[in-house]
């Protein structure tokens, strides 16, 4: 079974480039769909999800390039190459890269059907991924961007692990609901603290919900569900909180009213996140710095990432 994956290059200008490339899997039918790309540089930095496409864009969205089909955008952090989710007919989940200079895509070959959420290391040379195992379980797998050093961490353990982000370029942390978990890049486990003792009772945490260390390795940014009531929402809303590990004082960075489900933190301490008000139906695109300081970026998208600076 083959993934057909179509390229097709539209100059915004109106000169019309088409080509294609054909990529091998194991895990089914699927399409991704390059549909735009601009005049200028490529050189991008913000990805998010719209709807049923991914859209790669400048911070001042004065250029764009987007793909079909596609979903779980991770921009490198030079901004030159695009990771995302492709799933088949069947779910079967797979991640590929885009080179965004060369038009290129190919898929990262894990030998498994169900991996997701690409991660991008600060470097740009790893990526980070959730896998599901032979044993029904949920790990972290991680793979150098050329396809070599896959590894899956903490294998052996009879723990689901979720939602892996990078501390720094040598430690990659996740969480099991109730601990939050940092390992080295041989997969062992180096320090584990409770979620409860690090941001309370109060605050709820899905798998879905990550962790972010800053850059000097003092401080958590996290999204988290809470108690607010949200007139029109279904459901528990979300709110993208910083925690002081010194201090243990956790602060809310988003405001209220506003329900967060989805939070980036860039290498460079800058906070993307997708959020939506009251009706909760039109959610757009935020940033924000660790003081609170939140501006719309995108008027409609979900799932950001950046890229550094």
């Amino acid at each position: 079974m083959k993934f057909n994956i179509q390229l097709a290059f539209i100059l915004i200008a109106g000169t019309v480039l088409t080509g294609c490339s054909n990529q091998q899997s194991a895990t089914g039918d699927s399409k991704a769909v390059l549909d735009t790309v601009s005049l200028s540089s490529k050189n991008y930095a913000l990805a998010y999800q719209d709807g049923e496409k991914i859209v790669a864009t400048s911070i001042d969205t004065m250029k764009q390039i987007s793909f079909g089909g596609a979903t779980d955008p991770a921009i490198s952090p030079d901004g030159n190459k695009l990771a995302y989710t492709l799933s088949d007919s069947a779910g079967h989940r797979s991640i590929w890269i885009a080179d965004m200079e060369n038009k290129s895509q190919g898929q990262l070959v894990v030998n498994n059907n169900n991996y997701y959420q690409a991660v991008w290391s600060a470097d740009g040379n790893t990526i980070a991924f959730n896998i599901f195992n032979k044993q029904n379980l949920w790990k972290i797998g991680i793979i150098k961007a050329d396809n070599s050093g896959y590894v899956m961490l903490d294998s052996a353990s009879k723990i689901n692990v979720y939602a892996p982000t990078w501390k720094n370029e040598r430690e990659i942390i996740g969480q099991d609901l109730t601990n939050l978990y940092t390992f080295d890049l041989s997969g062992k486990v180096t320090d584990t603290k409770p979620i409860a003792g690090l941001i309370g009772k109060d605050l709820t945490i899905a798998s879905s919900n990550r962790f972010f260390y800053t850059k000097d390795g003092k401080k958590l940014v996290f999204n988290a569900g809470n108690n607010d009531v949200l007139d029109g929402l279904t459901g528990p809303s979300e709110a993208v909180y910083v925690l002081d590990l010194a201090s243990k004082k956790v602060v809310r960075l988003s405001p209220k009213g506003i329900n967060v489900p989805y939070v980036f933190v860039t290498a460079d301490d800058r906070i993307f996140y997708s959020g939506a008000e009251k009706p909760f139906t039109n959610p757009k695109i935020y940033i924000t710095d660790l003081d609170g300081n939140n501006k719309i970026v995108v008027d409609k998208g979900t799932n950001p990432t950046g890229a550094l600076k």
